[in-house]
């Protein structure tokens, strides 16, 4: 029996709804959280314009270098060489998107489309892009790891309203795993993942460039944050720092905001003030870093992604 075409994409529009609720929650909370807390916002920003402009300049560098470390890894993922310039710029236009569309929907299109654009079949590029996300899930949770046990003590769970984020979150997980796509096709997506990593790791370049890549990515992250504290007076040493910046956006990365806006910057500023650090001095710490990442690249991002599609390369 033929299925019904009106009924048939009703699943993909109540999780579409679903992911769109969410994220508009969020961002609402953010909002409230924003005007509560607006003053010490304010002293933040005011603080940001006195920072240190050499540090700045180094945070700016370590962002620079974080595109070229996501080709790296990208081109660790996929077995056929791939023009670098375009895979740096695709990376580029990726992250700007990914700032746009919540969920890494935005990125995840534009590498899609890119790996398609230079030949691999749909299938092998999707699995590729997988492979790529995997390896970097893989390398926080190792570092996370690591730190926590050179670090014991730093993560603390929220007091008092803390189980409401944390039940939405255990909430989002169960939606994900229990859908009727991950339990449908989870089987064959691990066996051409686990095929996939073989053939990789097949080729120590190709793994080294793919693990290696991604190291740097989460490191030079890690590494623009620190130097845009060291500029605000920001007296969290870098591992300690490390471990607060990859844990906030571990959790930040549950709730489908477009590129973690709202989301990571609440976490992030909770996790530095509960370490001990000023208010104002976190805030500063979160606005310097998330403008040096999001907002100023956003629109020469947007700017190389009209100009790759223009040109036909997506």
């Amino acid at each position: 029996m033929t299925p019904d075409p009106a009924l048939t994409p009703a699943p993909r529009r109540a999780r579409a709804y679903a992911h769109t609720a969410l994220t508009l929650a969020v961002l609402v909370a953010v909002a409230w959280l924003a005007r509560r807390h607006w003053p010490v916002l304010h002293t933040g920003a005011v603080r940001l314009t006195a920072a240190d402009r050499g540090w700045l300049l180094v945070a700016a560098a370590a962002t620079l270098a974080t595109w070229p470390c996501a080709a790296l890894a990208q081109q660790g993922a996929v077995l056929r060489r791939l023009p670098p310039t375009a895979l740096v710029a695709a990376q580029f236009a990726a992250s700007a998107a990914g700032h746009v569309l919540p969920a890494g929907l935005g990125s995840g299109a534009v590498n899609l489309r890119h790996l398609v654009r230079a030949g691999l079949p749909l299938t092998r590029a999707a699995t590729a892009l997988a492979v790529k996300g995997t390896a970097g899930v893989v390398v926080r949770a190792a570092l996370i790891a690591a730190l926590v046990l050179a670090l014991p003590g730093v993560l603390r769970l929220p007091r008092g309203g803390g189980g409401v984020p944390a039940a939405l979150c255990a909430a989002t997980l169960c939606v994900l795993l229990l859908s009727d796509t991950v339990r449908s096709r989870g089987s064959a997506v691990l066996a051409a993942l686990r095929g996939h990593c073989v053939a990789v790791h097949a080729r120590p370049a190709r793994a080294a460039a793919l693990w290696g890549g991604s190291l740097a990515y989460v490191l030079l992250h890690c590494a623009a944050l620190s130097a845009v504290g060291h500029a605000v007076g920001l007296t969290l040493g870098p591992a300690r720092l490390a471990l607060l910046y990859l844990a906030a956006s571990g959790a930040a990365a549950l709730l489908p905001t477009p590129g973690g806006l709202g989301s990571l910057d609440a976490v992030l500023a909770y996790a530095l003030t509960t370490a001990g650090t000023p208010a104002a001095t976190a805030a500063s710490a979160v606005l310097g870093y998330r403008l040096l990442t999001v907002w100023l690249p956003l629109v020469p991002g947007l700017l190389v992604l009209a100009l790759l599609v223009r040109r036909r390369t997506l």
